[in-house]
């Protein structure tokens, strides 16, 4: 499929009433867009398959969605931090924040360096992005062992305290992701959470609350990933 045949599909689906309706319901505000839900946009690179060159054209023409659909046709291992730094300067909301770090950025071998300097950024989507790739990468690494992940407890404290809707919901969803990949983590992530909840930033209180309560429910889901003995600090 080439670049001509794709904006045409893309046109085919375009919907100007999503536009608003993303806006308001969703908060995604968006410069070119068509207004095409993402599982739409999942259905067509289905379709595609990985094509980089492909890839960029689509990011280059500007529109929105096609810029999404990058991100889900470019393979992870191709990517160089040059290029994840200029798409990720370039994120205007959370949904193609999130398109490009959990499927993608949270895939390549430069993620991890990227998530630990974008998590100190001050643009609030970069930020964002370096928080939901340590979100994603909990479940695109199932080898690592608590190790790797206790990492990111550092910087999710350090940033408890920064108030953005979408850098606050980013931490959160971090420190719970880490707390489900194993009961090890889920202990830690309690004890993490417990401190955060000292904090008197109203982020922090809602980061740790909110991840309190889930990580503490009887019925939680907890998942298997490789471990180590879990000891409580005193």
């Amino acid at each position: 499929m080439n670049l001509h045949q794709v904006i045409s599909k893309l046109e085919n689906l375009k919907n100007p009433e999503k536009i608003k309706l993303k806006e308001t319901k969703f908060g995604i505000n968006a410069k070119n867009s068509l207004g095409i839900y993402h599982k739409d946009l999942k259905a067509v690179a289905k379709e595609i398959g990985q094509d980089n060159q492909l890839a960029l054209e689509l990011y280059d023409t500007g529109i929105y969605e096609a810029k999404i659909l990058c991100s889900k046709i470019y393979d992870p291992e191709c990517i160089s931090e040059k290029q994840m730094d200029e798409w990720a300067t370039d994120f205007e909301n959370w949904e193609i924040c999130d398109s490009f770090c959990m499927g993608f950025f949270a895939k390549s071998k430069h993620a991890l360096p990227k998530a630990f300097e974008w998590s100190e950024a001050d643009n609030e989507f970069v930020k964002r992005a370096g928080f939901v790739i340590m979100a994603a990468y909990g479940f695109a690494d199932k080898k690592s062992g608590n190790d790797v992940f206790e990492e990111f407890f550092h910087p999710i404290e350090r940033e408890s305290g920064d108030n953005r809707l979408y850098v606050k919901k980013a931490i959160n969803w971090t420190l719970r992701n880490i707390g489900k990949r194993n009961i090890d983590l889920q202990g830690k992530a309690i004890e993490v959470a417990s401190r955060i909840l000292t904090n008197d930033s109203k982020s922090a209180k809602w980061i740790a609350k909110n991840a309190l309560s889930e990580l503490q429910k009887p019925d939680v889901s907890i998942l298997s990933y490789p471990r180590h003995i879990y000891r409580p600090t005193t």
